[in-house]
């Protein structure tokens, strides 16, 4: 069995990557042990001597700051915060995703700035390594005061409500919890506002994305290269004496791995009747290398983001100060997954143009990719589809973050939209993989009309690995059930 610790230690994209499909378990470093029960103490003390009211611990939330509660009420207040606030609606978060969600929220309240029970992280813990893992919906979030409808859904297992996913059925959270012979948690004050007040829920599919959009980057240089070689393209667009000179980190690195890919093909080494090649293949360092660039910014937002303490108000003992603040406020995350969502938009565009050159009958290359073209239609179709999707990827690069509805009665009177961004970005992420799966669905039946010229040893490798999911195609056949198969050997593949 596998273990990670949760402690202080940086969290990593990758980290995250592998806990989640390697099937980690989770336990608490006794360094974060300590910082969670210091930080509750500290706050038990402080409510015994302090007679000022403190923002959503002794008061009402949001426009209700100004309402005193009773100590008698104090824990009621926040079951009756998690209950109210869970107004969640439209499809379910995948498991995938909570999953990630449910870790990112253990991450961030032990570090001992969110005043909860050892008892509440302990269970969310236990809830991530059985895989109890909480129904949660998509719609709700305004990304500011955190994703308070979904992680209260997130929370309301902890009380025996709501839902969960569990042994492949979703099961009402009372069953489970009965089941395997557990008390719901009792929270404490200030315990639902640690809960709901964070950035979980976007950053759950900002990491999602983020490793998703790795692979969708690899998956486009070598896809695009097979492209190139099939069209019979050109290599000198890719010299790396073209790119020294316009020094992009991004623009370098995919000349040289293109460079790399085509480097023993038959066919790139070939006299080549045509000067110039379309944008499409000769502009791919240029295109392909920018968006390599806002994957690695985006990334570095999201670390950053996943390594700190989101909730409010923030409680830091070492200061003795407690402060309601803003680090909920999902701003810096719905502008880098606005910036994502274009990244892998635009790897989509190029690929579906690639797709469009392929079918067009240039270069010896037989209209829509069918010898018997006429009684057959052929690959005239599957370039429908992917424009189809690529049109539907640039209406879904219209910015979340750029819009802001006022709520709770001006109280909260700027948010980042920041959750309809992470949402939109995950069907980007699904339809890119899609797209480029339909440009290798062309690029190799194109590649088998170049016959007997073999490709370089990579990519020859890349296309019979392909072959085996995916058959040439003579004659019209049913085409959907091809397309799905290429779109998951491009997700497994990569």
């Amino acid at each position: 069995m596998k273990i990670h610790k949760i402690s202080s230690k940086h969290l990593s994209i990758d980290d995250v990557k592998r806990i989640i499909s390697e099937d980690y378990k989770l336990v608490l470093s006794p360094e974060a042990q300590k910082k969670i029960t210091d930080c509750r103490r500290y706050l038990n003390n402080k409510m015994e001597t302090q007679k000022e009211p403190v923002y959503g611990v002794t008061t009402g939330f949001g426009s209700l700051c100004n309402v005193s509660v009773s100590k008698d009420d104090l824990s009621q207040l926040q079951k009756n915060l998690v209950m109210s606030h869970a107004c969640g609606t439209g499809e379910k978060v995948p498991e995938k995703i909570v999953k990630i969600i449910l870790l990112l929220k253990i991450q961030s309240l032990s570090y001992g700035f969110s005043g909860v029970q050892l008892a509440t992280v302990e269970r969310l813990i236990y809830f991530f390594n059985e895989n109890v893992l909480p129904v949660v919906y998509q719609q709700g979030s305004l990304g500011a005061s955190g994703d308070l409808a979904p992680l209260a859904h997130l929370a309301l297992p902890l009380l025996g409500l709501g839902e969960v996913y569990f042994e492949g059925k979703i099961m009402p959270a009372s069953e489970v919890l009965r089941a395997k012979n557990i008390q719901p948690i009792t929270l404490q004050s200030k315990e639902g506002l640690a809960l709901l007040n964070g950035t979980q829920f976007m950053s759950g599919y900002g990491v999602f994305a983020c490793i998703c959009a790795d692979k969708i980057s690899d998956a486009a240089d070598t896809i695009g290269s097979l492209s190139l070689d099939a069209f019979d393209g050109r290599i000198e667009p890719f010299n790396i004496e073209v790119h020294k000179i316009r020094p992009h980190r991004g623009q370098l690195k995919t000349a040289e791995r293109i460079s790399a890919l085509l480097a023993d093909s038959q066919i790139v080494v070939q006299e080549k009747t045509h000067v110039q090649d379309p944008y499409s293949f000769r502009c791919m360092p240029q295109i392909h290398g920018a968006s390599k660039d806002a994957i690695e910014y985006v990334k570095d937002v999201i670390t950053t983001e996943i390594n700190s303490a989101t909730d409010n108000p923030t409680v830091v003992p070492q200061q003795d100060l407690i402060i309601s603040a803003g680090n909920f406020h999902g701003q810096p995350l719905a502008l880098a997954m606005d910036f994502l969502a274009i990244a892998l938009a635009e790897l989509g565009s190029v690929s579906g143009q690639r797709t469009y050159q392929l079918i067009s009958g240039k270069r010896s290359l037989p209209p829509f990719l069918v010898k018997n073209s006429g009684l057959n239609s052929g690959f005239m179709i599957p370039q429908y589809t992917a424009a189809s999707i690529v049109s539907q990827s640039k209406q879904l690069c219209t910015p979340a973050s750029v819009d802001s509805i006022e709520s709770s009665q001006g109280q909260e009177d700027h948010v980042s939209m920041g959750a309809n961004a992470a949402t939109k970005l995950f069907r980007v992420v699904e339809n890119t993989f899609r797209v480029l799966a339909i440009e290798l669905f062309n690029a190799a039946q194109a590649l088998d009309f170049r016959r007997p010229l073999q490709s370089s040893a990579a990519l020859e490798n890349f296309y019979s690995q392909y072959r085996k999911k995916v058959q040439f195609i003579d004659n019209d056949e049913v085409m959907y059930p091809l397309i799905d198969r290429s779109t998951e050997f491009v997700k497994e593949f990569f």
